[in-house]
């Protein structure tokens, strides 16, 4: 038990390490709504209607047992950028492996976009993500003000786990 707990410990530090060395993502998060838009062009009409969002163009993610994700994004309101956030998940039940994946979180209101951007931001157990896949049909809509598009990088992990996201924001 203590070797899965050192390994698992050594893995979320290795991401979390590498998610805080990188304040500034903004560059990537530009090129992170490229390729969501690219991948599938159905996403485009989100970013031209939202109120805001927020785009983590690198999240890492990994878990044996137990799990944990970590990245950093940037906050848009009017298509400008207006700050920036950090990712940190914890995940419990049958998982095994590691992903990278990029992710966007549209705000449909003002109110769901101030609610984010407050002092911190968690989303529920049940908070459920799209995932973006080429020439996929998105028959989706907010919930509670809120729609989350994902988007794999590479890696392999299998999962059956509970856990929920947890948003801190700094706004510029």
């Amino acid at each position: 038990m203590k070797f899965k707990f050192t390994i698992i410990t050594l893995f979320l530090m290795a991401f979390s390490l590498s998610s805080y060395a990188q304040k500034d993502v903004s560059e990537k998060s530009a090129e992170a709504i490229k390729e969501f838009k690219h991948t599938n062009d159905k996403i485009g009409p989100y970013f031209s209607s939202a109120y805001g969002y927020a785009v983590f163009p690198s999240v890492g993610k990994g878990g044996l047992g137990v799990g944990g994700a970590a990245g950093n994004g940037t906050v848009y309101r009017g298509g400008a950028i207006v700050g920036d956030c950090k990712l940190s998940q914890l995940t419990i039940g049958f998982q095994a492996g590691g992903q990278a994946y990029s992710e966007v979180i549209f705000f449909k209101t003002a109110e769901a976009f101030n609610q984010f951007t407050g002092d911190k931001f968690e989303f529920a157990a049940q908070t459920s993500a799209v995932a973006v896949t080429a020439g996929a049909s998105f028959d989706v809509d907010y919930r509670d003000g809120i729609l989350v598009f994902t988007m794999a990088k590479g890696g392999l992990m299998y999962e059956a786990s509970v856990g929920g996201q947890k948003f801190k924001t700094d706004m510029r």
